[in-house]
């Protein structure tokens, strides 16, 4: 019998170790060398701060591997553990994957581009099964800003430099998925 991995996740955990550490549970997961309590366990340890769950995100929703395209009831109770850390990441990756897919294909990137709808999808699907209300409030504050130029959410667009086809594909992906409107 094979003993189960072990994933130490220190409190003040870096984004490099919350990389490294994601990369090891998911190795794990495709392996089916993980109880569903070890994977519940370390992703909420992840997602208690911004660079644990950072890196929890950049790795699960990048991942070559399908194993985000099919959520797990565990990882989605994991994730809704920390809806103030999780919802404003999740608003962003879906903004920043939306806006990137655009800039690749101008770029005439389509590996690139392809990877960015990917994780445009992946984290509008994983948006919806969370069903956070923090992640409306989130969405609802880009999309103003995206309509006013103005709000919590200014200073991130300009920021990235998006320019107005971005914004509205921002707002249309979010629009799109039902956040936002659901305030």
């Amino acid at each position: 019998m094979a003993v189960e991995p072990v994933f130490t996740v220190p409190d003040e955990i870096d984004f490099r170790g919350a990389i490294a550490v994601t990369q090891s549970l998911l190795d794990a997961i495709e392996q089916d060398a993980v109880t569903a309590g070890t994977i519940d366990t370390t992703i909420r340890a992840l997602v208690r701060h911004v660079d644990g769950a950072r890196g929890f995100f950049v790795t699960y929703l990048s991942d070559d591997r399908p194993l985000a395209d099919h959520l797990m009831p565990t990882i989605i109770a994991a994730l809704q553990s920390a809806p103030t850390v999780v919802s404003p990441l999740l608003v962003k990756n879906l903004a920043m994957s939306t806006a990137m897919a655009i800039t690749h294909r101008r770029n005439q990137d389509p590996v690139m581009a392809t990877g960015s709808d990917r994780v445009r999808s992946r984290t509008a699907q994983l948006i919806q099964a969370l069903q956070l209300p923090e992640v409306d409030v989130e969405a609802h504050d880009l999309m103003q800003a995206i309509e006013t130029q103005q709000g919590n959410y200014e200073g991130f667009l300009n920021r990235w430099h998006y320019d107005t086809e971005q914004r509205q594909a921002i707002w249309h992906t979010l629009n799109a998925i039902g956040t936002g409107s659901r305030q």
